[in-house]
């Protein structure tokens, strides 16, 4: 046990992600393989965060639910018991119904004189700000809406002043998607959450980001070479390199993108598309509207109409403002455009059309690179179903259109989601809800296609823009609004 480390979740490196299914596989092998059950580590490492977050507090609170993770906050309070520290449990069910792991937890911890009491305390007033509540009411396990007392318990916590730590994932969150497992207030607001093994798509996705506080990690011992016999769902986003531009270049070294969209009265998506292609790094930008010209035009893009582009040597960004107007050359965009990056009207379009779908899935047998960039409602409609069932399963989502069309899909949204065929997924953990205003997904869009126009390849070009444009939102002035134009003036 001298082993454990809790630490913060890196953000620089692709930490493997599992869902449900693949935690309990890890779960059976690692107990399996160590003479030490999972649950003591885990309430050993619990009660060693809690000391860490809270060293000042005066009381804890553990509230510990019907399953395994109560077991693992009765394991935490029995150490903290045992250090001398303030604890009390609220058991929120019958002992007796425990599975076996957390009833010998109850045991335990009813022997060494740990306060034991049934239900909830009578007022959130009992903890202040100094001290601490661990959720231990509902892990990983968890598929459907708390209810009863469980529900408010965590009423309590999200009422209290005291810190909350949540173990393994907030109560009611679901640990696939994010999803609240009920209603949208029906999820513990945790300050820190520790998750053990690995890592959950739910902590880094939909309102999962928005629960977790700051994000804590312990293997319990698992090793590197878990992922040889149990593959990760997915890895979390790394840093994109640096753009480096040697010396001896010119601009024609960096790659042409261009614009195809922008109907009458919807420029300015298109125009924002270019300015982000621009700063991103493009050696040149040429424009191709679908409706009336603005009267100004920024001077470093290139007006150029459609059958003067040769696409057979261009990165097309297509959708942006398109409208019904992008159907006429879609088809053509398709087949001929040597990379493409299919955002917004595109995608609608597309949707609509199975003689467009067979020319994008033909473009991977052409050694042609594309990038698919919708949001949960385009992505809902290419796949035929509600937004819900995709933000239900992001991941699966994702992939079930990377599969169908052959390329790179990157779903945005909260936690957006990386997929390409013979890659693992990503989930990035860049980005805010700042970027929740019009435009920023034809920024996206812009700066895809100049990373896919220098690299030439869309998993990387899409994994180092999807990064960057969350991080530049991450890295934006409290005092400043983000809007596109700025946030496209600012990509690199």
């Amino acid at each position: 046990m001298n082993n454990l480390l809790v630490r913060l979740l890196p953000s620089t490196s692709a930490v493997p992600v599992w869902g449900r299914t693949g935690i309990r596989a890890l779960e059976a092998h690692l107990q399996a393989c160590s003479p030490t059950l999972l649950m003591d580590l885990a309430g050993l490492t619990t009660a060693r965060l809690a000391l860490a977050v809270a060293p000042h507090a005066r009381r804890t609170v553990v509230m510990a639910g019907p399953g395994n993770n109560g077991g693992d906050g009765l394991e935490a309070a029995l150490q903290l018991h045992g250090w001398g520290k303030a604890v009390q449990v609220r058991l929120l069910c019958d002992p007796q119904q425990l599975p076996a792991d957390a009833r010998r937890a109850f045991e335990r911890a009813s022997q060494a004189g740990v306060p034991l009491q049934a239900g909830l305390p009578t007022s959130a007033s009992l903890l202040d700000a100094k001290d601490l509540c661990i959720d231990a009411v509902l892990g990983i396990g968890a598929t459907r809406a708390p209810d009863g007392e469980l529900q408010q318990a965590i009423n309590w916590m999200n009422a209290s002043d005291a810190q909350v730590l949540s173990v393994d994932i907030p109560t009611g969150l679901d640990a696939d998607s994010g999803q609240p497992l009920g209603e949208p207030d029906g999820v513990v607001k945790a300050d820190h959450t520790l998750t053990l093994l690995g890592s959950k798509p739910g902590l880094f996705m939909g309102h999962g980001r928005d629960a977790c506080g700051t994000l804590w990690w312990d293997t319990l011992g698992l090793t590197q070479q878990a992922t040889d016999w149990q593959p990760p769902d997915a890895e979390l986003n790394p840093p994109a390199a640096p753009a480096t531009r040697v010396h001896a270049s010119h601009k024609g070294s960096h790659g042409d993108v261009a614009v195809v969209g922008g109907e009458t009265g919807m420029t300015g998506a298109a125009l924002l598309a270019a300015s982000a292609a621009l700063h991103g790094g493009a050696g040149r930008v040429m424009l191709t509207l679908l409706g009336p010209q603005p009267a100004a035009v920024p001077p470093d893009l290139m007006l150029r109409a459609l059958p003067n582009l040769d696409l057979s040597r261009l990165t097309v960004v297509v959708g942006c403002g398109g409208g019904r107007a992008v159907a006429e050359p879609l088809g053509r965009l398709l087949q001929d455009s040597a990379r493409l990056v299919l955002d917004a009207d595109a995608l609608n379009r597309l949707a609509e059309d199975s003689w467009l779908q067979d020319l994008l899935t033909r473009r991977c047998a052409r050694q042609q690179a594309t990038v698919l960039t919708p949001h949960p409602l385009e992505a809902a409609r290419l796949l035929d179903c509600s937004t819900a069932q995709v933000q239900a399963d992001r991941l699966g989502a994702a992939t079930q259109l990377a599969q169908r069309f052959a390329c790179c899909v990157v779903l945005k949204g909260s936690g957006t989601v990386i997929v390409a065929p013979g890659h693992t997924p990503r989930i990035n953990t860049t980005g805010n809800g700042r970027l929740a205003t019009g435009g920023t997904g034809d920024a996206l869009a812009g700066l895809t296609a100049a990373r896919l126009a220098i690299s030439g390849n869309a998993w990387q070009a899409a994994c180092a823009a999807v990064w960057t444009h969350g991080q530049v939102a991450d890295e934006w002035p409290a005092e400043m609004a983000l809007t596109a134009s700025h946030l496209a003036a600012r990509l690199h």
